[in-house]
């Protein structure tokens, strides 16, 4: 008996669709590709199919059937040849035995790249799902900047495997989903592909929230019938008044999709029949002229709504899209959100970069949706250049992706595509990585602003910069472009690796002092030979460890000099030599992250001081008589003789407290006191004790405890103070 003859009528039928999906595909082709380019996609088929021959989907189908639906789509999109095979062979480095090099024997060069970049790093063993999912991405990024054409393929990839998703076990469709509306979603809408944008949403709807899904589909079904009435009213009358003035273009109505119809309830608070009362129109015309031409008709037909017009043509969205958008009141008060665009522009809307595919030659810069793609991958790299890890890359990658822009001005009158939300600080990093790290401060529209400040569409931004300025931690609480974020978190991790090892070069040489030696007398192989034995590969990172407060200097100066340790009967290291014989470390106030001081307790240069060796933070000086420092007084090898340097530079922040009598203007007469002293007051809060008496809390920022005397001097001698004490802490 044959083999076919063996099969049932159902798994006969399973094996010929494969076949004639790829038959499907070769006459699709014809209508655009060269006879030689449809032959080696035919090659492509023939070489997939034997080798994911024996593999099935856990649909039941032949494997191949997955990668002819993926180059289906990509072939819809009219993209290139090369495109078309590598997605018929995206899958066999991954899931065959077949090489690289294999493919680049049969097929060449791009069609060899493209399945590399789309193929998962299988061969490394990662330490969760997440980890490997992020490194995955970061893979394809470089790959991106490679060919562009990755990201595509991948997200025709995508969009079959979430059409065909129903066949996964529920908690696999929903982190499927999860990350198609996090990641891939927000990719194609970055890179202009509307129409799969809107299916990845909406299939990624359904997976994750199948019951929302079904609630708003089932509305939207009731609700269809007197919108059509409606929707085919509106055009009619939009096209009379086109043809009257000599106009030449299409009118239709569009529908919300459903994910775009949830969002704007979750995010705006609205319910459904809210969303739903808007209607949309578009309207196509043949050239940029005859848009504003339009334009203008239609807020003659009907009244536009003040500071709903957006003009898209003169500045294109970050994926190069372009329209005039604008919102009318229509018949019956009903809103109408009208798009005006030329052909050529909604084909661009649709596909993106994948719209008249230019991808011939290095030197050819395509369309504008390519040329702005390419400048979103060049971008990415720079961020993965700089983030920590994969995890970090790919929440930076979400921040990136978000949907809405804003657009300013530099002072020579160039324009600056923002994300909502972004501050001067992300202004600065967009126009350079070193001019967001010399950043001290921004003028917006000629007047200096905070650097938190949300910017806003139209804005002049100038950013001020000085050779001694860095990056503060606090700018990550506010910026929003993943660019600013990882470029400070880079910038902040050298500039605490420095600071931690000059001092722990300080701490260790203050160790050794008691032992009567100092490093620089150490041979230099003794040191590296002792750092790796305390599981540091060098100096510096042994310095490192020390500055952050992960090692004891006193044990590690001992084990520099090779003296042997006594040990306790527990098996541990005494780790300090006798309280005597320690030195102190001199404060300086300019060791930056690595020497922090305690909230508990504010201490200010005058103070009797004590340090803490905390792991990560490096040394945390408290003031002596601070409540934290008796209560730790049990981790006697934690703690570091501190002094004062002589002379200290900065500012160091205190509290003291006011009781006042309550009449008007007193907090204006504190205050003046204050700055005559040249004190800063970083914040006040007034506590009512009674009718007639109020406590003040002022945070200061002093120079010295001299400083501070003489500011608590002038304060006693005004005629509303009663009394006036320093507060440790808050």
């Amino acid at each position: 008996m044959g083999r076919a003859e063996a099969l049932s009528p159902h798994e006969q039928r399973l094996s010929r669709e494969p076949a004639r999906r790829a038959s499907e595909l070769c006459s699709l082709l014809e209508t655009y590709l060269e006879p030689k380019q449809v032959q080696q996609v035919y090659e492509a088929y023939r070489f997939g199919a034997e080798a994911h021959a024996g593999q099935r989907r856990l649909s039941g189908e032949p494997y191949i059937t997955h990668p002819l639906a993926v180059a289906r789509i990509l072939a819809e999109m009219r993209m290139d040849g090369d495109s078309i095979v590598a997605a018929i062979l995206h899958d066999v480095i991954e899931d065959t035995p077949t090489a690289k090099e294999q493919l680049r024997s049969q097929f060449g060069d791009d069609v060899a790249e493209l399945v590399d970049g789309v193929s998962k790093l299988t061969q490394i063993d990662f330490k969760s799902k997440a980890e490997a999912q992020a490194e995955n991405f970061r893979k394809m990024v470089l790959a991106m900047a490679r060919d562009i054409r990755v990201i595509l393929i991948k997200l025709a990839d995508r969009l079959h495997n979430m059409r065909t998703i129903w066949v996964m076990a529920p908690h696999k469709r929903r982190r499927i989903a999860r990350e198609t509306l996090e990641i891939y979603a927000p990719i194609a809408q970055r890179l202009g592909i509307n129409t799969v944008r809107v299916e990845l949403e909406d299939l990624g709807f359904a997976a994750l929230y199948p019951l929302r899904y079904r609630v708003l589909k089932e509305k939207l079904r009731r609700q269809r019938g007197h919108r059509g009435e409606i929707i085919d009213k509106v055009c009619e009358v939009i096209e009379g008044r086109m043809a009257e003035a000599a106009i030449q273009g299409q009118v239709s109505g569009r529908e919300k999709h459903l994910w775009s119809i949830y969002q704007k309830m979750q995010t705006k608070g609205l319910n459904f029949r809210d969303v739903f009362d808007v209607y949309g129109f578009r309207v196509l015309v043949e050239s940029v002229d005859d848009c504003y031409r339009m334009l203008g008709v239609l807020h003659g037909l009907y009244k536009p709504r003040p500071g709903r017009v957006k003009d898209y043509i003169a500045i294109p969205k970050a994926n190069g899209y372009q329209s005039l958008h604008t919102t009318l009141i229509g018949p019956h008060r009903i809103r109408l959100e009208v798009q005006v665009r030329t052909w050529e522009m909604d084909q661009v809307a649709e596909s993106g970069i994948a719209a008249h595919w230019l991808y011939k030659s290095e030197g050819n810069a395509g369309n504008t949706a390519q040329v702005r793609a390419r400048e979103w991958v060049k971008g990415l790299l720079e961020i993965q250049e700089t983030a920590g890890n994969s995890l970090e890359f790919i929440e930076n990658v979400k921040i990136d992706l978000l949907p809405d822009e804003i657009y300013v001005f530099t002072p020579k009158g160039e324009i600056m595509e923002l994300p909502s939300g972004a501050t001067p600080v992300d202004f600065a990093y967009a126009v350079h990585s070193d001019v967001g790290n010399a950043c001290i401060a921004a003028k917006v529209d000629h007047r200096l602003t905070p650097l938190r400040t949300p910017l806003q569409t139209g804005q002049m931004v100038e950013v001020i910069t000085a050779p001694v300025g860095r990056p503060n931690p606090v700018w990550l609480d506010f910026v929003v472009t993943a660019k600013a974020r990882a470029a400070i978190r880079h910038s902040l991790k050298k500039l605490k690796d420095h600071e931690a090892e000059d001092l722990g070069r300080r701490m260790l040489d203050r160790a050794l002092s008691t032992l009567s030696l100092a490093l620089d007398d150490l041979p230099a192989d003794d040191i590296r030979e002792r750092a790796r034995a305390l599981g540091e590969p060098d100096l510096p990172s042994l310095l490192r460890a020390v500055g952050l407060g992960r090692r004891v200097p006193w044990v590690v100066a001992q084990k520099l000099a090779g003296v042997a340790q006594e040990v306790t009967e527990e098996g541990k290291e005494h780790p300090a030599p006798h309280q005597a014989d320690r030195q102190q470390l001199s404060i300086r106030g300019t060791e930056g992250t690595v020497v922090t001081f305690g909230k508990c307790c504010r201490p200010i240069p005058g103070d009797p001081i004590v340090g803490f060796a905390s792991s990560g933070r490096g040394v945390v000086v408290h003031h002596r008589d601070c409540r934290n420092v008796v209560a730790s007084r049990k981790q006697a090898d934690k703690w570091i003789d501190v002094q004062w340097e002589p002379e200290v530079a900065g500012v160091f922040p205190t509290v003291i407290a006011v009781d006042v009598v309550n009449e008007r203007g007193v907090l204006a007469t504190l205050a003046s006191t204050i700055a005559d002293a040249e004190g800063n007051i970083d914040n006040v809060v007034i506590d009512e004790r009674d009718a007639m008496i109020s406590t003040v809390r002022f945070t200061l920022s002093v120079r010295d405890r001299r400083h501070l005397a003489n500011i608590m001097r002038r304060l006693r001698v005004t005629r509303p103070v009663q009394r006036i004490t320093r507060r440790r802490g808050n």
